[in-house]
């Protein structure tokens, strides 16, 4: 009787192994590539921001000046206030996301850079430190004054800034004094917005504002005090803002 040979079971043909290696390189390169979008794309987050510090690929600011600085929004004080205030938290977290990410893109997007006006009563001073998002320089806390028509004297409005001075010379600090006026203009300070949150000051609800000059050089104290201003080399996205504790 005729003995039975059990056939071999078929091999793969040659061309499977070659397309699913071709598959996992492609998803592989697929995956890299929106990881990497995303790092940089998003260098707000702290993560990403690690990131890119470790592989040195860290954003470099512009060193702008007055005469080309991004075109953007302008408000007062009461602007300011009008479109700000009524925002809930979960449209002032988006916000102020985008704001960051304006920053440290250097504002790919102007739509979402707004500068700040007005005349400003200084309330507190402090030199900033490392848990700050700028780490360099020192920052003002004040209170908007607005006149409520012609024949009135200036009176505080539901305004407050900290507005931040990235400089390495700290000491002009002791430049500044509470009850001192800051006026702020689109030129030449070009004070743009950095965060928006709402502050309470004696059970009064105010809009605070984290404002930075994004035109760099040097900056005026009265008539004999100058101090440079730089854009920061780093920054620290895991910052808390405002930046005075309550």
């Amino acid at each position: 009787m005729p003995r039975l040979v059990e056939e071999p079971a078929p091999r793969r043909p040659a061309y499977f192994w070659w397309l699913l290696a071709n598959a996992l390189a492609l998803c592989f390169a697929v995956v890299s590539w929106t990881v990497c979008l995303h790092v940089f794309g998003n260098p707000e987050m702290p993560r990403n921001y690690e990131i890119l510090r470790k592989i040195g690929r860290l954003p470099e600011l512009n060193r702008y000046t007055v005469l080309d600085v991004p075109n953007g929004n302008l408000l007062d004080p009461k602007g300011l206030y009008s479109r700000f205030f009524g925002l809930s938290g979960d449209q002032l977290a988006r916000f102020n996301t985008r704001l960051i990410r304006n920053y440290l893109t250097n504002f790919e997007r102007p739509l979402s850079l707004t500068y700040i006006e007005g005349d400003y009563q200084v309330e507190k001073v402090r030199e900033l430190g490392d848990s700050d998002f700028i780490t360099s320089g020192f920052a003002i806390r004040a209170r908007a004054l607005v006149k409520p028509d012609d024949f009135t004297k200036p009176a505080p409005y539901p305004v407050v800034i900290d507005y931040i001075f990235p400089t390495t010379e700290t000491a002009a600090v002791r430049e500044f004094r509470p009850g001192d006026i800051l006026s702020v203009r689109k030129s030449p300070n070009c004070a743009a917005i950095l965060h928006i949150g709402h502050v309470t000051d004696d059970d009064e609800r105010l809009v605070c504002l984290t404002v930075v000059p994004i035109a760099y050089g040097p900056y005026r104290v009265g008539d004999n005090i100058t101090f440079g201003i730089e854009p920061p080399t780093e920054v620290r996205p895991a910052a808390h803002f405002p930046l005075f504790a309550p």
